[in-house]
Parts: structure tokens; sequence; C-alpha cells
């Protein structure tokens, strides 16, 4: 349940970047997870329900975007099927997973600032 560790460092980082620019509330917290992150979307909700409490992130809503699986070319960037062989079927290059599909990333912090 690294979900809760996560969660706990997501609030202490908003909450410094909304001390950091003065804000007086913070609205919203916008996340991606991709899909091979390992994080469990319902614990990561569940923890930022727990987590938020008592912080500037109180009244902030979370909105989780999913990042799908996907890999790549590494060499012509040629899309590889889900479930295919790690190699381009056009040049014989081996793939690669894309971007944010194994990462959590925070998107964006909606805060109000005077």
């Amino acid at each position: 349940m690294h979900e809760y560790s996560l969660v706990e460092a997501l609030v202490r980082r908003v909450e410094e970047e909304a001390a950091r620019r003065g804000a007086t509330a913070i609205h919203a917290v916008r996340v991606s997870l991709g899909e091979l992150s390992g994080v469990d979307p319902e614990l990561f909700r569940t923890a930022w329900e727990t987590f938020r409490a008592g912080t500037g992130c109180e009244r902030a809503e979370l909105a989780l975007s999913p990042v799908a699986a996907s890999w790549c070319c590494t060499a012509c960037g040629a899309a590889i099927p889900r479930g295919a062989v790690l190699r381009c079927a056009a040049c014989g290059a081996p793939g690669r997973l894309a971007e944010r599909a194994d990462a959590l990333l925070l998107e964006s912090v909606e805060m109000e600032v005077p």
C-alpha cells in the first residue's frame, strides 16, 4: 500500500507549491496515472481522502487521468500493438515503453492566488 506514502508526498508537494505562490485556497489537483505505474487508482483515491483532511488540500478535488500502456519502435517510432513481440515489424528494432505509461505525474494544481 505505497499509495498512502505517494499521496502523503503529493499533499506535501501541493501545499509547498501553494505556499510558494501565496495561494489562499487549493481547488483541484490533477494527476496522470500510468497503467504500469504500480499504483491502484482506488487505493490512491482512498489515501487522498485520508491525507487531505486538515491540510490545504482538504477541499480540493482529485482528478485522476489514466495513461494506457503503449509501446513504440526505438528507431522509427512505429507503434507496436499491445501483446505483440517487442520488435518493430517494419524495421526490426526493439520496442520501448511509451512515456508516462509507468509514471505518476502531478499535471496541475488549481489554486486561488490573490
